[in-house]
Order: C-alpha cells, then sequence, then structure tokens
C-alpha cells in the first residue's frame, strides 16, 4: 500500500467474501484491510475496525494516525483499518462518471435544476449500463456483513469500532444485525438511520447557513487579507453577487491546459465543502476559493492554489470517478429515493427565498431518483447498543438533533458533546483535549460515562 504503512508496521491483506450473502458459493469480491497489531499484549483489549464515512471512504491508511489519537491506550488494540466493498483497494466500481461528486445545488432557476435532473439520469444509467450485476450487492447492510467476517478471519469473538459520519450509519447497523458481536463503539458526527438516504442533506440547511454566517465574520476580521468585505454582511453580499455572475455565465477558472467551468451549481457545494471545519487554517482555505471565484466573477484572471485546483478536479471531472460511483451506489443501494422530479423542485422552491445559498443544494434530486429499488429494506435501529456518540453542536454536515436522536434511539448509549464549534468529526481529529480524554478513558476501561457529557471549544 505505501512506504508509510510499512514503517509504521501495518499489515496488510485481502479478504474473500460473497459478492451476494444469499449465494454464500456464488461470485466473490475482496476487502482490503490493514492492521497495526497492539504492541501491549499484555493488556489487549482486542481488535477496533476503523471508518472513516462518506459513504465510498477508504480507512485503509488510517491505523497509525488512529493509533496517535488513542495516546497511551493505542497499544493495546490491534488497530483495523479496512476499504469497505468496492471502495479504495477492494474489488472496486467505476461506472466511468464525467464527474466524481454529486452533491450539487440547483442553482438560482429551473434551468439548473433541470441540467441536474440531465446529470442525475445519465449517473444512473451509466451505473446501469457498466455495473448492472453487482449494484444491489453495494449497501452498507453488506458492508455490515463484511466486518463480521473480517471479525472471524481475525478470531475476534467481538469487536470494536470508530465511526464518522456516515461510519456511525454503517456502526449503528452493525450493532442491529450482530448485537452480540462488538466491544466498545465510538460513534463521532452521528447520522440517526431515519436521517440517512439519499436525501441525507435535507434538514441541514440551517446549520449550514449558520455555519457559513460564522466564516464570513471570521473573514471579515481577516479583510486585509482577502478583500471580501469588512464586515459579515460585506462578505455574504460577496458571495451573493459571485453566485448570480456564475447563474448568468460559467466562471472560467485556471489556464490551459486545465480550465474548469463553475456555475451557480458549483458554489453551493464549495462553500458546503469548506464550512464543516471551524479550524483558522480551514476558513482561511475557503477564504482562498472564494477569493479565486470572486477575481473570476469580475472577468479577471482567476488562477486557483493547488488544493482548490485538485477540488476543482474531483467535483467537476471523472478523476476519481470510482469515488463518486462507490458513494452513489451505497446510498442508493439502501435507501429508495423519491422518483418525481417535481416533488425535488417544490422543495427547493419552497425553501429558495429563506435559504438561497443551501436551499437549493440541500433539496435537490440526484442520482437515486433514477436508481433501481434497493433489494433489502432500510435498517431501523431495534436493538439497544451502549455506544458513545460524539457531536460538535454546529456540525453542518451530520447534525447535532441527528447525533441527539440516535442517543435516544440507544438509551445505554452515552452523549459527548462538544459545545461551540461548527465542525464536523472531532476525536483525533479538532484537538480538543477534553474530547480525546474522555473517548480515550472508554477506550481503555469500556465503561461509559455514568451520563451524558460535555467539553467546551
Amino acid at each position: 500500500v505505501g512506504g508509510d504503512l510499512d514503517k509504521a508496521g501495518v499489515q496488510c491483506a485481502d479478504v474473500t467474501v460473497p459478492l451476494d450473502y444469499a449465494a454464500p458459493r456464488g461470485r466473490t469480491i475482496t476487502i482490503a484491510i490493514s492492521r497495526l497489531k497492539a504492541t501491549d499484549t499484555r493488556h489487549r483489549v482486542g481488535a477496533i475496525l476503523l471508518n472513516n464515512g462518506g459513504p465510498g471512504g477508504t480507512a485503509l491508511e488510517s491505523p497509525p494516525y488512529v493509533r496517535e489519537a488513542m495516546k497511551e491506550v493505542g497499544s493495546r488494540y490491534d488497530i483495523i483499518g479496512f476499504d469497505p466493498r468496492f471502495v479504495g483497494r477492494s474489488t472496486p466500481l467505476d461506472c466511468g462518471w464525467p464527474v466524481s461528486f454529486t452533491w450539487f445545488s440547483a442553482g438560482a432557476g429551473r434551468a439548473g435544476f433541470d441540467r441536474q435532473v440531465a446529470l442525475s439520469k445519465d449517473l444512473a444509467e451509466k451505473c446501469r449500463a457498466t455495473n448492472a450485476s453487482v449494484l444491489p450487492h453495494v449497501t452498507t447492510r453488506n458492508t455490515a456483513r463484511d466486518m463480521d467476517v473480517i471479525r472471524g478471519a481475525l478470531g475476534e469473538r467481538k469487536i470494536s469500532y470508530l465511526g464518522y459520519s456516515y461510519g456511525t450509519y454503517l456502526g449503528t447497523v452493525y450493532t442491529q444485525m450482530f448485537p452480540g458481536r462488538y466491544d466498545r463503539m465510538v460513534l463521532d458526527g452521528a447520522v440517526a438511520p431515519g436521517d440517512y438516504g439519499p436525501r441525507l442533506l435535507k434538514g441541514t440547511v440551517g446549520e449550514n447557513d449558520r455555519a457559513l454566517a460564522a466564516w464570513a465574520a471570521w473573514v471579515a476580521d481577516h479583510h486585509a487579507a482577502y478583500g471580501l468585505g469588512r464586515t459579515r454582511a460585506a462578505v455574504l453580499a460577496t458571495i451573493d453577487r459571485v453566485m448570480a455572475r456564475a447563474a448568468r455565465a460559467p466562471l472560467t477558472i485556471g489556464t490551459a491546459p486545465e480550465v474548469f467551468r463553475v456555475d451557480d451549481t458549483h458554489i453551493p457545494m464549495f462553500l458546503f465543502m469548506g464550512i464543516a471545519d471551524d479550524t483558522d487554517r480551514s476558513r482561511a482555505s475557503l477564504a482562498e476559493q472564494v477569493s479565486v471565484l470572486a477575481e473570476a466573477a469580475k472577468g479577471r484572471p482567476a488562477t486557483p492554489s493547488p488544493e482548490f485546483k485538485e477540488m476543482l478536479r474531483f467535483a467537476l471531472s471523472g478523476a476519481d470517478s470510482p469515488s463518486g460511483s462507490a458513494q452513489m451506489a451505497i446510498i442508493c443501494g439502501d435507501v429508495p429515493a423519491q422518483r418525481d422530479p417535481e416533488l425535488y423542485w417544490r422543495d427547493i422552491e419552497r425553501i429558495r427565498a429563506a435559504h438561497p445559498v443551501f436551499g437549493p443544494l440541500t433539496e435537490n434530486i440526484g442520482p437515486c431518483a433514477f436508481w433501481n429499488a434497493p433489494r433489502e429494506n432500510p435498517t431501523r435501529v431495534r436493538h439497544d447498543a451502549p455506544a458513545l456518540i460524539v457531536a460538535a453542536t454546529g456540525d453542518p454536515r451530520t447534525t447535532y438533533r441527528s447525533s441527539v436522536t440516535l442517543h435516544d434511539q440507544l438509551p445505554s448509549s452515552r452523549l459527548l458533546t462538544l459545545k461551540g464549534a461548527n465542525r464536523h468529526a472531532v476525536y483525533g481529529e479538532y484537538g480538543n483535549a477534553c474530547v480525546d480524554t474522555k473517548v480515550n478513558r472508554y477506550l481503555a476501561t469500556g465503561r461509559l460515562p455514568s451520563k451524558d457529557e460535555v467539553c467546551v471549544k
């Protein structure tokens, strides 16, 4: 996999699993796994599996970073990364898409929405044309089954688990399908099963508006560096002007041979991706991106940073088609979507006036509207699970409200709240010592706090 993993002492292997668990002697696929073995074998707890979210995120290279986050307790675990089925180095899925990302906005009017309908339909048809035989099996429930095969292959009676974002849904599904086979369960940035599906972003518009406003206030304090406005309102007005200009004609970003055309269906997505972390570094990165867009909106040459160019390439080209293909195949294979485009359009029009930036994004149509119906019913919570749920109050991706809902559905769980942060994924990622210490205490002892706990940014 790479020299860095070799240096860290990480072992890699493939685990063979059925494509279709209803036909276990039929076609097989491989799941790529990695293991950083416990060094404190005398006090070894067991194996902990990792999932970084997405869906479609890889965790094969994560064990060294997670061991660092786990501090002293990390040496007591075999830390297991794995690429879920059809992700990364596992058996791949590639629908040959012209884009690598599908969470676009409907834009400023009907024309943008109609383009999104056409794109979504085309993406779904491309997947059916190239991967019809495997699509019914690209699901979270099958990934949970794969996790249990990994557990058995490792010789573990139970596994522990650390999941972020979508990974919290995967972890919840595992607890419901295999209630006796897990030990310590950390779910960070949780999404309740009822909130997960093709319209995952629906209901997040308020959190995204607030995170954008907080970012705009920070940018106003750094007007000398970015020139986007001296007040929060002025910065938000700059965004409105850029979006209005992009709605009239696409903005030109970059120079030959790599030129990107950015329109009003793309800009909200870049903002959405940038506001899920309220650290100065991330806020500065988004400010630099918006500065480039603002220059392009004025008709001036606009050269993106290497980081922004990579994001443009990822979102607007098929450079990483397998990533987008796997993500949508999983979501569409898990939960059925509304089929009628007019239902989406009516939702967009209802929300547009109050939430002009993110409303047309969070309510927009996607490929799942044109996908075949899922083979299995969506997972619902029917068993309690003693998990530690970690959530930031201002999370704009998987909302704090969704974490509270999952906590309510799992009465023996505990909720660890980080107050005052607009952040998606906290433990080991954000640098909050209070959160990290409490999670590591749970991983060390296996004992949940006696009551819900709160940390402050």
